[in-house]
């Protein structure tokens, strides 16, 4: 946040900060917007009509499938249960699927997918407990090491990111989905200028 102000910036404009409270870190205003909406809208329109779940890879990401779950007109939600090795860094072992996921379409949510390992063991999971269609859906794209391919072979019919990180060719492959942000930031900086009200972007949710 400081390097930030020193380097001459007034005002930061972000999307999905891993914890709203970074906010606290900087001295100027901050806007901070979410790519939800835009990833709903996508996913409510090429899957309208599906018994749609909406899953958190993790109880700690409850809140946001709840959003997620208003946002595409009211529909159950479910988490993964997991635990973690304390000998073994970055490593999960996904226990169980707590709701109600059998025969229908699960959309997986997060704010970024690193390696991928979490998620693919979440869509593991579902589909072994019997979903029929597993979605992905994340904002920020790390993809770092093999995650492409660990994306590539979890099973999930679609994995929709948004290009806040550019995703090289090389690192694309055939269920990859990626959603422009651009129009979202050109939305949100028009209002800014225009003295408008950015939270008016999310219905006041910001």
């Amino acid at each position: 946040a400081d390097l930030f102000k020193t380097a001459g910036a007034d005002r930061i404009m972000a999307v999905d900060l891993h914890t709203a409270q970074i906010q606290g870190f900087f001295d100027g205003p901050v806007d901070h917007l979410w790519a939800l909406p835009l990833l709903a809208d996508y996913v409510k329109e090429k899957y309208s009509g599906a018994d749609i779940t909406v899953v958190s890879p993790d109880a700690g990401r409850t809140k946001l499938a709840e959003k997620w779950a208003d946002t595409l007109g009211g529909y159950p939600i479910a988490f993964v249960h997991k635990t973690r090795d304390p000998l073994k860094p970055n490593e999960v072992v996904a226990n169980r699927v707590v709701g109600e996921v059998r025969g229908r379409t699960c959309v997986v949510i997060d704010d970024m997918v690193d390696t991928g390992g979490t998620i693919a063991k979440a869509v593991k999971q579902l589909l072994d407990e019997g979903a029929k269609d597993v979605i992905i859906a994340a904002t920020h794209g790390v993809l770092s090491n093999d995650a492409s391919q660990r994306l590539a072979e979890s099973g999930a019919r679609e994995v929709i990111f948004t290009d806040t990180l550019p995703i090289p060719a090389e690192k694309r492959f055939p269920q990859l989905t990626v959603l422009g942000i651009a129009p979202l930031l050109a939305r949100a900086i028009e209002a800014v200028f225009e003295d408008g009200s950015v939270t008016s972007l999310f219905d006041g949710n910001a």
